[in-house]
């Protein structure tokens, strides 16, 4: 399943985010893909927003992790930047049990932690930003469980 939304301002890719939250269900998985400054926080703090996080959230780049507990699902914000040149035997630093955990696991950066990923079950989510600064969000999955997103979103 593919599906490719554009958003023109910070205020509709927070509230694309609120609406993804919506088709977030214990176990799922978001891969946020693209460069710096594309959007991918802007995206997450959305999908707080509609899961009902009452706290700032903001780029987990220099703790790696943030959890946001207590609220519709346990949201789990991941920033893989800085183990991008970390060997794989000293990654294991418990990601894994959250990526499988029992929230939802939003991942940047993914492609640096990809050894504790099953990409089949993830929904991958791909930024890109054109020349007048319109963010395009390509979104896709083979996870059936995501299809009422597919169907659900305009």
């Amino acid at each position: 399943m593919i599906k490719n939304i554009k958003t023109n301002t910070k205020e509709e890719t927070l509230e694309l985010g609120k609406k993804l939250s919506n088709f977030l269900f214990k176990g799922s998985v978001v891969l946020l893909c693209g460069d710096l400054g594309a959007g991918k926080t802007t995206l997450t703090k959305g999908i707080g927003k509609g899961l009902g996080v009452e706290e700032e959230i903001n780029s987990p780049t220099f703790n790696i992790l943030k959890c946001y507990f207590n609220k519709t699902l346990n949201l789990y914000h991941i920033d893989a930047y800085r183990l991008e040149d970390v060997p794989e035997e000293n990654k294991n630093i418990g990601l894994e049990e959250v990526i499988d955990g029992d929230g939802c696991a939003i991942i940047e950066w993914p492609q640096f932690i990809s050894e504790f990923i099953d990409y089949k079950k993830a929904l991958i989510i791909t930024i890109t930003i054109d020349e007048n600064n319109v963010r395009n969000f390509k979104l896709e999955t083979e996870n059936l469980k995501f299809e009422g997103l597919f169907a659900g979103l305009l």
